[in-house]
């Protein structure tokens, strides 16, 4: 898979893309991390420029060209492609800043910020389902994203998240505003997808915090088209996220950077134009994506062992789903390694072009992998 050139690739993925190609309601079952980047210690030199590559990189081979051997190795080669990926598409997600306070209650969850004597505060709403907590969690960005009844029926509460209150949309990337600007300054190089995973990890660090009473610190993550990019970056970037669900993201979420123009997909200038989503660095390969070191099938990795369900929609060209197939196929291959290829799921098996739709195909899926 990752030694075939990608657009020969995406000429044959039509039956591949409208089925599931692993099921996540099988049996494995890992234990998280613990901790947002377990990798943290890992030395992580990287090259200052990098041959291009008309073909997937492997996630299995090291910057050095040395080829991983075992699962141990894992940890801290995904610390090199974590490094990559903040260097070259996204921007720099810092660590947890100095202090990091709030509140959870049945109906909401308050997250107070302070690093280098800047401070800002966002909040979230919470819903609950029926029964007796603590229950796990599925933050929703902007309450749009996988379907919030059946993930309420399944036992999980929701936490709908506004990604705007951290960082906002419509402003150049010179003056970017939200409470992760305000914090580490509106000319930041971050862009809005990582600065709205970094949010996504204080509401758990605040969950974390706050004693088990209402929410336990197990949490997934969902949300649709611009909010889908969004939730599989928080995936990506946190491993205390247990299960990331992200839904016909586009360019800029899962459809790989090396086939989603040739595909008929929002071209990569496009996206990073439309909005500071990609951080600032990528524009070197917005016209060029064989020469990006990463391509969204590690990214996908980086989720491994951890749940992965990612939605599709193939009636929409502009959303890449052909890409976004052959991303899920080659971050499969590290899941297989890892021991835990049940644990992703692609799915693009509807029936209509609606975008963003809460469709009976996915109700089934979304129950078990809550569930799971």
């Amino acid at each position: 898979m990752l030694a075939v050139a990608v657009l020969a690739l995406a000429g044959t993925l039509t039956a591949v893309a409208r089925s599931t190609t692993a099921n996540a309601a099988a049996g494995d079952v890992v234990a998280l991390a613990g901790v947002e980047d377990e990798g943290a210690d890992c030395p992580v030199s990287l090259p200052g420029s990098y041959p291009s590559n008309s073909r997937l990189p492997d996630p299995f081979t090291k910057v050095n060209g040395q080829r991983i051997t075992s699962q141990s190795d894992w940890r801290c080669r995904r610390a090199e492609i974590r490094e990559m990926a903040e260097r070259h598409v996204y921007g720099d997600k810092p660590a947890k800043p100095a202090t990091v306070t709030g509140t959870v209650s049945s109906s909401s969850i308050t997250v107070n910020v302070s690093h280098n004597g800047r401070s800002s505060s966002f909040s979230a709403s919470v819903q609950l389902p029926s029964g007796t907590g603590p229950f796990p969690a599925v933050i929703v960005y902007g309450g749009f994203g996988g379907d919030t009844a059946t993930i309420r029926a399944a036992g999980a509460a929701i936490v709908s998240f506004d990604p705007y209150s951290v960082g906002r949309e419509g402003t150049p990337r010179n003056n970017k505003q939200g409470a992760f600007y305000t914090i580490y300054g509106n000319t930041s190089p971050t862009g809005l997808l990582m600065a709205w995973a970094w949010g996504v990890s204080r509401i758990i660090d605040v969950i974390e915090q706050s004693g088990g009473n209402v929410l336990r610190a197990d949490v997934g993550v969902t949300g649709c088209s611009r909010f889908g990019k969004g939730a599989f970056a928080a995936g990506v970037f946190d491993q205390r996220v247990a299960l990331t669900m992200p839904i016909e993201s586009g360019t800029a979420g899962v459809p790989i950077y090396r086939g989603v123009n040739a595909e008929g997909g929002q071209t990569l200038s496009s996206a990073y134009g439309e909005q500071p989503w990609f951080g600032d660095a990528f524009s070197s390969y917005t016209g060029n994506p064989n020469a990006a070191p990463i391509d969204t099938h590690s990214l996908v990795a980086m989720i491994a062992p951890r749940g992965l369900l990612i939605m599709d929609n193939p009636h929409i060209a502009n959303l890449g789903p052909r890409s976004a197939s052959v991303a899920a196929l080659g971050g499969a291959e590290v899941y297989k390694a890892l021991g835990a290829g049940a644990n992703i799921t692609y799915h693009s098996n509807v029936t209509d072009g609606n975008h963003c739709a809460n469709r009976t195909e996915w109700r089934t899926h979304i129950t078990q992998t809550v569930q799971k």
